[in-house]
């Protein structure tokens, strides 16, 4: 089995461990797609109209005998808009057509064991080389790809420390590029609450929390997430495969018990 370096704190190897059998499977771009979209579809909102829209009227229809149209009007005399043609689609403030409802199935599924394959292909293509590279990453000054770092990681509590961390392990040229690819929206979604957009940076996938979560909060791009709570969304948003990702050790050897079955 291939062997791969455990990194300290400090950014100097201090160990061999043996790399998963996961990142041998070959990467399906299709599969990461499908799984991509349909994650995407479970936290869209529904929409729809009220189904009594346009139909608060007294419009009724007079039949023929009156030389006009046999379209529904307004009831009542005196007022602007009475004997006007109301209700009916073609009608001003008359109900739609084909209006949208809210009954619409937006939410898609997807088989578990064909996503459970997307999330292997997913992790590989991580440990990939290539894939890291083509989805934009600055991986010069990185050791290694997949990078396993100590376990002491997770024990850290402040920002500042963790920074220097990352520094140390390589990472200092993308965490500034992320940075300043913080960029003002396009568009209406500048007033609902997503003004800024900014690439996906460093995901850190860890066994147990012992304040890296907290700590690791205000660190532009960075994620941190439990090995067990991995999902398409964290290791390949927006469908695209190659996520830079620091696993810690005893996550990496976690790999091994949890995907095993499924290669």
């Amino acid at each position: 089995m291939e062997k791969i370096n455990i990194y300290g704190l400090d950014g100097k190897s201090k160990g061999l461990i043996d790399k998963p059998k996961i990142f041998l499977v070959k990467p399906r771009k299709d599969l990461i797609g499908k799984a991509s979209k349909i994650f995407q579809s479970k936290n869209k909102q529904i929409q729809g109209r009220d189904k009594r829209a346009g139909l608060r009227t007294t419009a009724e229809g007079w039949g023929t005998g009156h030389g006009m149209s046999r379209a529904p009007r307004i009831k009542g005399s005196g007022f602007p808009t009475a004997r006007n043609v109301g209700r009916v689609p073609f009608a001003r403030g008359g109900r739609r057509s084909h209006s949208i409802k809210t009954e619409k199935m937006i939410k898609k599924k997807i088989n578990k064991k064909t996503y459970k394959l997307s999330l292997l292909s997913a992790i590989s293509a991580s440990g990939d080389v290539n894939f890291v590279k083509k989805r934009g990453y600055s991986i010069e000054t990185i050791p290694e790809i997949p990078l396993v770092v100590d376990d002491k990681i997770q024990t850290i509590k402040q920002t500042a420390q963790i920074y220097s961390i990352l520094c140390e392990l390589g990472f200092e040229k993308e965490l500034f590029k992320i940075k300043k690819s913080k960029k003002i929206r396009s568009g209406k979604g500048k007033r609902r609450g997503r003004k800024y957009k900014k690439k996906k940076g460093i995901l850190i996938v860890i066994k147990d929390n012992f304040g890296i979560l907290k700590a690791s909060k205000n660190i532009p791009g960075a994620e941190v997430i439990k090995v067990e709570d991995l999902s398409i969304e964290n290791l390949a948003p927006g469908g695209v495969a190659g996520r830079l990702i620091i696993w810690t050790q005893s996550a990496f050897n976690e790999l091994n018990t949890t995907y095993e079955v499924l290669i």
